[in-house]
């Protein structure tokens, strides 16, 4: 009997403590609550907006091949041009990729400009940033004077990327193509200190050392 009337007397206690703070505390839950809300909605929209995004950048992306396919190139290269500045890391990077793949853009100071907004605007995984500073090396190569060059190579050349073989390469031609030969072996030789090179660069770089010796 007592045991029933304790317990009955601190449920009420407890009943009693929980409505106080209810009251206390309501404006309190009543915006946690509010915000939680919020967040969820938020987040189911940004997830659908950002899927919507995908599948919409995916029809523009088969849209601008089909022009290309109908050799209606000058359409084709306004699409993947605004796709690029979607600033989508999948299909900007397609986009930029096939413009090059089918010469759309005969201006490389263009070019090099969505490469730097391209790399600029978006988080990438490190071999792919890798990979498109390399790409505009390449394309800049033959245009731009020995210091731009190297300056925009230490960015891969400090680094242990799977590239840093493939722009001693393009520096060591470069240097070769000047008849510049001493800074050109310096830049071949240092492809043979890295270990599991491309077979192809191996050779490309002995038979340019070989080539010059002998001249």
């Amino acid at each position: 009997m007592n045991q029933n009337l304790f317990e009955a007397k601190y449920n009420v206690t407890k009943k009693n403590k929980f409505i106080a703070f209810y009251e206390k505390n309501k404006i309190l839950i009543y915006i946690l609550i509010a915000i939680a809300v919020t967040i969820f909605v938020s987040a189911n929209y940004y997830f659908a907006y950002k899927e919507n995004k995908k599948i919409s950048l995916s029809e523009k992306y088969i849209e601008a091949k089909i022009y290309l396919e109908n050799k209606e190139n000058n359409k084709a290269k306004n699409i993947l041009k605004n796709i690029i500045y979607e600033n989508d890391s999948t299909y900007s990077t397609l986009a930029l990729f096939l413009i090059i793949n089918q010469n759309l853009f005969l201006d490389k100071i263009e070019l090099s400009k969505l490469f730097d907004h391209l790399i600029d605007r978006n988080k990438f995984p490190e071999d792919l940033k890798n990979l498109l500073i390399f790409k505009k090396m390449l394309l800049n190569s033959n245009d731009i004077d020995e210091e731009k060059l190297l300056e925009s190579s230490k960015t891969l050349l400090n680094t242990n990327t799977i590239w840093k073989p493939h722009v001693l390469l393009l520096i060591g031609d470069y240097f070769s193509s000047k008849n510049e030969n001493i800074k050109a072996i310096e830049f071949y030789n240092k492809i043979f200190t890295i270990k599991n090179i491309p077979n192809d660069i191996f050779n490309h770089a002995k038979l340019q050392i070989a080539l010059i010796s002998n001249e």
